[in-house]
Order: structure tokens, then C-alpha cells, then sequence
């Protein structure tokens, strides 16, 4: 097992985080967490959670209330039916994803990627003893995991999918998820979903996995669209066949995620707060690509989540060397391509806007400055 944990790769953006927050006056667009805070209902269940003592384990699945919630908001977004039984709510995605990969992967059984994607989702495999898989993704495939490229794939347990995804901040379309989902159910792999940015969508309509096959896995979260990172909550939605199993690991891991983050994540799904929530990632989304896309090539469209993705080719091609001179010379933190893979990734780098408006507009003009100095 040692020699998979050693494959662990460091997670770059915490380590340019660590460096910027040390620097009074950064800019910063390389972390992935929304410095929006939830609603005032979450916050109040929360502290009300507290002072009525509600410390106690609740059942490994998680508080009914809350799973009964969450299976309304599938009803009422999307049009389908979850039944509570099928919902199990974790610490964070991270908790989901161990449990499912554990389920799903092993000898003879591995995970498949995108190359750019989440770096956690194969640092989970190498932690569980698994080798991944990658599948080259681009401007040429939409950057989407295409269904032929699975099918020419043997030995695979599992597959993951993020949309909106991240780096990308591309939204699949809904045919590639259709088909997707369809090979899963002929018995080639599971299918996983990573809907963690559900809601932070700008100009298409996203789909639930739940859409096209009840086999499907999804997993979600209650930290980027409700601005809840630091309570460690989401969830899991699993076909009835992986429940039980499921629960058995949550109980033995971690037995059950934190009592008085569920009470308060009850009063998440509060809409017209949401709302305001999307209006400003929107809005900042289209400020910040609108002043990168005359510095930087885009070739794909941020339609969701919270990132831009640049081709930096024009300046560097060492995404590190350039993150690191942009963070040294003018205290903005974005974060280098090359976390997310290495398909071209040392060509490319990661905006985030998880900071308004003002902050962003004093980031563009100390990056322009630093591009200028190097033309």
C-alpha cells in the first residue's frame, strides 16, 4: 500500500493559500471557497442547535429531517423522486467520496478521470490502494470524458464526472451525461457525479445523473452553492443496492457527520437567498472574464461553479514558475494548472472569483502591470 500513498500528490492551492495569507494586502482568486456567508436561518439553527445541547450522534445516514429535505429539493429542481433511505449525509464531499470509491474500486476494478479535474479524486484512489485511470480531456472534447473514450477502457469500477466542473467551470452536456450514465446501467462501470456546484449555473440549465438512470451515484455538498465550507457537511444519493454498504462504512469511519451542522443545513435551501448567491457569482463571472479574455486565451466557457480557466502559453509555459512570480511580485494567488493533472497543464492556470468586485478589479490591474513587464 505504501508505494500508492507515496503517489499522493501535495494539494498546490493550499500551499499558495498558506503563502498569500501572509501577505496583508493579496488578492485572492486561487482558492475554491466562497467568502459569501449562508443565510441567517442556517446560522440561527446553528447556535439554536447548540444551546439545546443537540451533541449527540445522530443515526450513521444522518439527521431524517434533513435527508427528507434534501429529497424534496430533488422533487422540486429537478423533477425526481429520492427516497430519504437512498440519502446518506457525510462530512463534506470528501467523506462521500471515500466511502463510494472503497465500495466501487480495488484490484482490478479502477477509477476513472478527466485529465484536468478535481486532484483529490485520484489522491482518494492512491489513499485506497487503486490505480486510476485518465482520459485526456480539451477544447477538442468540450472538455467532457466522451462515451467512446470509456468504452475503449477495460478494467474500470467506476467513473466521475464533475459539472459544473472544477477547474473548468464547464457545464456536460445533457447527451454526454445521458450517455454516460446509459453505459453504466449496460454494466461497463458506475457512473459518480459530482454536483457540488448545482446552482452556481449561469447561462444553461445543469442536470442531476438522477435524470437519466436511478443506478447513478451523486454526490453533493453543502459548501460552494450554500456557502456552508467550513461546517463539513454533504451528502450521497446511492442506488438501493449500495445503502447498506455505504452505512456500514460511514459507521465504522466516522459514524455520523456533525450533529449541529445538520440542524443548520435543515434551513439551507433557503431560495431566495440562493438566489442573491448566484446573481453575484454571476456577476462576478462575467466581470472577471471579460477583463482575463484580452490577456489570456479562453477555450472554454466558465458556465458554472466558481473558475475561469486560462491558456497562458502566450507568457510561460510553467504554470508553477508563473504563479509563483505573479503571488511574489504582486500579492495575487491564482492557482497553477499542473494541480489538476498534466494534460497540457503546465500551459494553463486557475482564476477563482471568490472575492467581489472591488477586490477582483485591483487583481486584474496588478496581473496587467506584471504582464506588461514581461512582454
Amino acid at each position: 500500500m505504501k508505494k500508492f500513498i507515496d503517489k499522493i500528490s501535495p494539494f498546490i492551492v493550499m500551499d499558495i493559500l498558506a503563502k498569500a495569507r501572509m501577505m496583508p494586502d493579496a488578492v485572492h482568486m486561487e482558492v475554491g471557497e466562497p467568502d459569501l456567508s449562508p443565510s441567517e436561518k442556517v446560522t440561527e439553527a446553528y447556535v439554536k442547535a447548540i444551546r439545546d445541547k443537540r451533541s449527540h450522534y445522530t443515526p450513521a445516514r444522518g439527521l431524517i429531517k434533513l435527508r427528507e429535505k434534501i429529497s424534496a429539493h430533488y422533487h422540486e429542481k429537478y423533477n425526481v423522486s429520492v427516497s430519504p433511505e437512498r440519502i446518506i449525509i457525510t462530512p463534506g464531499t470528501s467523506g462521500a467520496f471515500m466511502v463510494v470509491f472503497a465500495l466501487l474500486t480495488g484490484p482490478g476494478k479502477r477509477l476513472l478521470l478527466s485529465d484536468p479535474s478535481y486532484p483529490c479524486y485520484k489522491n482518494f484512489a492512491y489513499f485506497l490502494n487503486t490505480e486510476p485511470a485518465f482520459v485526456n480531456i480539451g477544447k477538442d472534447t468540450s472538455y467532457e470524458i466522451l462515451p467512446e473514450a470509456v468504452r475503449e477502457l477495460k478494467d474500470i469500477g467506476a467513473i466521475v464526472v464533475s459539472s459544473p466542473a472544477n477547474p473548468v467551470g464547464n457545464v456536460y452536456r445533457e447527451e454526454t451525461l445521458r450517455e454516460l450514465t446509459a453505459l453504466s446501467g449496460k454494466g461497463c462501470c458506475r457512473f459518480i457525479s459530482d454536483e457540488i456546484y448545482h446552482g452556481l449555473v449561469y447561462d444553461k440549465q445543469e442536470h442531476t445523473a438522477l435524470e437519466f438512470s436511478d443506478s447513478a451515484i451523486v454526490i453533493n455538498s453543502f459548501s460552494k452553492y450554500y456557502c456552508m465550507p467550513g461546517y463539513r457537511l454533504g451528502w450521497m444519493v446511492l442506488p438501493d443496492d449500495l445503502v447498506r454498504r455505504a452505512e456500514i462504512i460511514v459507521q465504522n469511519i466516522y459514524i455520523a457527520a456533525n450533529t449541529p451542522a445538520q440542524y443548520a443545513a435543515v434551513e439551507a435551501f433557503d431560495d431566495n437567498y440562493l438566489r442573491e448567491v448566484r446573481r453575484t457569482f454571476k456577476e462576478r463571472r462575467d466581470f472577471l472574464y471579460n477583463a482575463l479574455k484580452g490577456m489570456f486565451t479562453m477555450d472554454a466557457a466558465p458556465d458554472g461553479a466558481f473558475y475561469i480557466w486560462a491558456d497562458i502559453s502566450r507568457y510561460s509555459d510553467n504554470a508553477m514558475a508563473f504563479c509563483s512570480q505573479l503571488l511574489d511580485s504582486t500579492a495575487v494567488a491564482i492557482t497553477p494548472g499542473i494541480d489538476f493533472g498534466s494534460n497540457r497543464t503546465g500551459q494553463y492556470v486557475r482564476f477563482a472569483y471568490t472575492r467581489d468586485i472591488s477586490r477582483l478589479k485591483t487583481g486584474i490591474e496588478r496581473i496587467s502591470d506584471f504582464l506588461k513587464q514581461r512582454a
